[in-house]
């Protein structure tokens, strides 16, 4: 239910699923590069894309999908970090796919918002920041990053499904995949297309105050109902470490317990907590690893020892 203008509530009109009679024909599915399939006369089945992401995907050991309930938490920063880390290890190869489409800040955070998407007869190329390290935005398809990106929810399901089965990530040791706030089309089609090959976890990304802990619950009741592993929380911004004198100070007090809190009440694993370092947002616009410019920050420090208990969670290590 919505609330319309002249104050009453009209009904939400809900999304078909393929196997629907309405399929191809609701306004929902005008976009949907499946509409004509859906229309035809022929018998309603799976979605035709699942099969050929399940192919693709089969070449990728770990999918990692990072979420945050709200937006401005730091969440493709974590895993921007969290690819980088991974690649560190020359021997590992390391996808990052970003399917935060109304939002792209992934190009720009690795420093490659200028490349574009190349094709070839094994399907789209990865953009890579370095030989082991390959990332897929929609950011790389606008033509400025001012261009805003207005899609309904099949136009976005679409281009994901197309990230996962049409693009050439060969054989790869990790997928980390960054999603937009909140629970919606983008997490749902993630959910659904990887259902058959397996998603490995996912990681929870907060900040301090109530007023972001209250939407990562929702985050993880989604989580929940749809099956899908939560590996834990990260408190993000959780205190400001002077990069002078090093000592630490809360920005973003924890009224209400912060991550821990939340973890125990929840009953997942608090992974840890990294603090506010003016260079890591430094970093990101320059698009630079902050790991790398930074080894001695406590939040490199936290970054690591996050990332160490992540691959330890996953038996990795």
């Amino acid at each position: 239910m919505f609330l319309s203008q002249c104050g009453g509530f009209l009904p939400l009109i809900p999304l078909q699923g393929t196997e629907s009679e309405l399929a191809g024909k609701a306004d929902a599915c005008q976009g949907c590069p499946n509409q004509e399939i859906c229309t035809s006369n022929k018998p309603k089945g799976p979605d035709p894309a699942l099969p050929y992401v399940y192919e693709r995907m089969a070449a990728v050991k770990r999918k990692i999908v990072v979420l945050s309930g709200k937006g401005g938490v730091g969440k493709s920063t974590f895993a921007a970090q969290l690819a980088w880390a991974f690649a560190a290890d020359e021997q590992l190869q390391t996808g990052l796919m970003d399917v935060d489409i109304c939002g792209p800040s992934v190009p720009t955070i690795l420093g490659i918002a200028s490349e574009q998407v190349h094709s070839s007869s094994a399907g789209w190329s990865p953009v890579y920041v370095q030989d082991n390290l390959g990332v897929m935005s929609v950011g790389f398809m606008l033509p400025s990053s001012r261009d805003a990106v207005m899609w309904r929810g099949p136009k976005k399901n679409g281009l994901i499904a197309q990230f996962l089965k049409d693009v050439d990530w060969g054989n790869l040791d990790y997928l980390v995949i960054d999603t937009p706030p909140g629970t919606s089309d983008e997490h749902l089609s993630i959910v659904q297309y990887l259902k058959e090959s397996g998603i490995d976890g996912a990681v929870l990304i907060t900040t301090p105050q109530e007023v972001a802990l209250q939407d990562v619950r929702r985050e993880i009741d989604f989580c929940r109902k749809v099956g899908l592993r939560i590996l834990g929380v990260v408190e993000n911004m959780s205190g400001f470490v002077c990069p002078s004198c090093k000592s630490e100070s809360q920005i973003f007090r924890p009224t209400t317990g912060g991550a821990g809190r939340l973890a125990k009440e929840t009953g997942i694993e608090l992974l840890g907590k990294v603090p506010l370092d003016p260079r890591i947002g430094k970093s990101a616009d320059y698009g630079l690893s902050f790991l790398d410019e930074y080894p001695d920050s406590p939040a490199s420090a936290s970054y690591l020892a996050i990332i160490d208990r992540i691959r330890h969670m996953l038996g990795d290590k």
